[in-house]
């Protein structure tokens, strides 16, 4: 929209064009933000796009503003020196980030999207429903069937877009959300009861959602697990993890692996090779806030196979098609930056049955 962009601040005069010359507004607007940021002394984040920090005092993320500051001072002459450039308001303390409510209490922070989960109960028409105690009819699992299509495909995938978006602080509908959404393409009416069934859990369970807490060690545990040929149709596996910092959980992903496994110790050790990628990537992304990490992460698994496998160096010719995974994970054991243990099944977190 624009050709460049010319702000005055302390009596200098800058001037912010576009790299590309037909580039969007919206892209416009950050590439001139995320420039004047580096002029004023933030260091763009390598692992975060969308993250800006400032030494190891303050930090800023973009796309509605949130800085963090350890020194208020600091904080307010940033907002001035920022909002001599681009219209902002200070709303004062962290209340609601795009759609997340966070409330505060002597333990930390409590981010819910109780107000976002109501708006679907609405969206579906069912306020009045009747909650349940499980997402999942636990006789069964979903895949492909013959039941007559969705008379609404429409609000069936606004519906999923929805609940995808409530799993950003309520990990216990991740894996189940990740099922339906396996069947967006054709979606049948034993998928719309699924969805249903979500909406009525979510009814029963509306105040749920994450807990930060102030005190907390610096240690990375992560659990991982893996339900071996789970899908009834393409008889691919699942695999999920959990990654907390101390008790603060901060990362979780279900997925459905890429490929069949022909053995069950295949599958768990892809469930740990992702959570291995994860946790590195979390470990670089704290040594740029100026928290390192100087311990081990811990990767619980229940798998004893795929625990031999991350420290055995023998190939044979069970592991030939999961090679680069196990050079990954074994690589990061070697460095001492992951240790592989095992957890009893009855104390996996991440056991998504």
């Amino acid at each position: 929209m624009y050709d460049e962009y010319v702000a005055l601040i302390d009596n200098k005069t800058w001037t912010f064009v576009p790299r590309e010359p037909n580039m969007q507004a919206p892209r416009a607007w950050y590439q001139c933000f995320a420039d004047f940021a580096a002029r004023i002394g933030f260091k763009h984040s390598k692992c975060d796009h969308s993250l800006f920090t400032y030494h190891h005092d303050l930090l800023l993320y973009v796309d509605d503003i949130v800085l963090t500051t350890s020194n208020d001072n600091l904080r307010k002459s940033m907002i001035s020196l920022f909002a001599k450039v681009f219209a902002m308001k200070d709303f004062g303390p962290l209340n609601s980030f795009l759609g997340i409510v966070v409330t505060r209490n002597k333990q930390g922070l409590f981010p819910s999207q109780q107000n976002y989960a109501l708006e679907i109960i609405q969206r579906a028409g069912l306020t009045s429903c009747n909650p349940v105690a499980t997402l999942v009819d636990t006789q069964g699992k979903l895949g492909d069937c013959n039941d007559k299509p969705v008379t609404n495909p429409t609000k069936f995938c606004s519906l999923m877009g929805a609940l995808q978006y409530l799993t950003f602080t309520r990990l216990d509908i991740t894996y189940v959300v990740q099922q339906v959404c396996l069947h967006m393409h054709d979606p049948r009416e034993m998928h719309m009861n699924a969805i249903k069934r979500i909406i009525r859990y979510l009814q029963g369970t509306i105040d749920l959602g994450l807990h930060i807490s102030k005190k907390s060690s610096h240690n990375l545990v992560s659990y991982t697990d893996a339900d071996w040929a789970g899908c009834p149709n393409p008889r691919r596996s699942t695999s999920g993890y959990c990654v907390f910092l101390g008790d603060n959980l901060l990362s979780w992903s279900s997925k459905r692996q890429a490929t069949v496994s022909r053995f069950s110790s295949k599958d768990e050790y892809r469930g740990v090779a992702n959570v291995v990628a994860e946790s590195c990537w979390l470990r670089n992304l704290l040594l740029e806030l100026q928290c390192p990490v100087s311990k081990a992460t811990l990767v619980f698994c229940d798998n004893i196979s795929a625990i031999y496998l991350s420290g055995n160096p023998v190939q044979h010719q069970r592991t030939k098609h999961i090679e680069l995974d196990i050079h990954f994970v074994r690589e990061k054991v070697a460095k001492g930056q992951v240790l592989v243990l095992h957890v009893p099944t009855r104390y996996q977190i991440a056991d998504i049955h």
